[in-house]
């Protein structure tokens, strides 16, 4: 029996696409918001004896958990054999640890909760800092998709001599992967945070690429303040006009349009729909669910 792909309201177009990269049947779900503000979830096809999988990238996890909780039990109530979770962007993987006192660690409740839904999680890059793999935060099997390869391809095919540059010491080995995929030269700069959008970099000697593309790339752009300062200070050097390059675009309209002033071209995976999305991951998807990927036990 056909699995049966479900958007959550806003995942329409990544889930038809998803569907039919793997030859699934769209399901229908109904939603709606009372008066009040309280979520109404309704079913319109036979999940009964189906793996069904729930399309929902989380860019504004607050608005979408209970309709996204709900839809997951009314699922498994209606019978369904497992109820996956397709969450291209995955929220709250920022407060891993209590920084301060009384904080709370949002990214484990987190997952608590989604442990408790669902059956399997796949998402692409999630933002793993101090935590080796998501297998040492959610009790259920996920699947970890890595974007890289797909980023690299469209800088091959769309970018004049690329230098991929990664923002900061996190992104060291990403870049390099990516670099390496297409055979480019790659720098790493390096980034100090004072806040949530006061960013230092330290400056870096690019001089020697003057005849390159520069490409910054990220897994996360979304106050866009890291890529702001990296993008002057490589003008300033001379270096031609860089082009950026992210996996999850998180960038408001303000955010965005300050982006698009100091690069060529601000180019996104399709993670989270923004008008800069032209890297397609339904594919990527539609492979692990067919294959049933998982991730290694930690």
């Amino acid at each position: 029996m056909q699995r049966l792909i479900i958007a959550l309201p806003g995942n329409e177009a990544f889930a038809d696409q998803l569907a039919a990269a793997c030859g699934a049947e769209r399901g229908h779900l109904e939603t709606r918001r009372f008066p009040d503000g309280e979520s109404y979830v309704r079913l319109h096809s036979d999940v009964a004896g189906r793996a069904v999988d729930l399309v929902c990238t989380l860019a504004r996890p607050d608005e979408q958990l209970a309709m996204l909780l709900f839809t997951a039990d009314c699922a498994r109530e209606l019978g369904a054999t497992e109820v996956n979770l397709v969450a291209p962007y995955l929220a709250y993987m920022r407060q891993d640890k209590r920084f301060n006192p009384g904080e709370a660690v949002s990214s484990l409740t987190f997952a608590r909760v989604l442990s408790g839904h669902f059956d399997a999680l796949l998402t692409v890059d999630p933002h793993l800092h101090r935590h080796p793999a998501l297998s040492s935060l959610y009790t259920i099997p996920t699947a970890t998709l890595h974007s890289a390869p797909l980023l690299a391809d469209w800088i091959a095919a769309n970018v004049e001599r690329p230098l991929v540059v990664g923002p900061d010491g996190e992104s060291e080995q990403w870049a390099a992967a990516i670099a390496g995929r297409i055979g480019a030269p790659c720098a790493v700069l390096r980034k100090t945070r004072r806040g949530d959008r006061d960013v230092d970099i330290e400056q870096t000697d690019l001089r020697g690429y003057l005849d390159h593309t520069p490409v910054l790339v990220d897994d996360i752009a979304s106050s866009g303040r890291t890529l702001l300062v990296a993008a002057r200070q490589m003008l300033a050097q001379g270096l031609r006009r860089p082009e950026c390059v992210v996996v999850h675009a998180l960038l408001a309209d303000e955010a965005h349009a300050a982006l698009r002033q100091a690069f060529a071209r601000v180019t996104s995976t399709d993670a989270v729909a923004h008008p800069s999305n032209r890297i397609a991951l339904a594919p990527l998807f539609a492979q692990a669910l067919l294959e049933g990927r998982r991730d290694p036990a930690a």
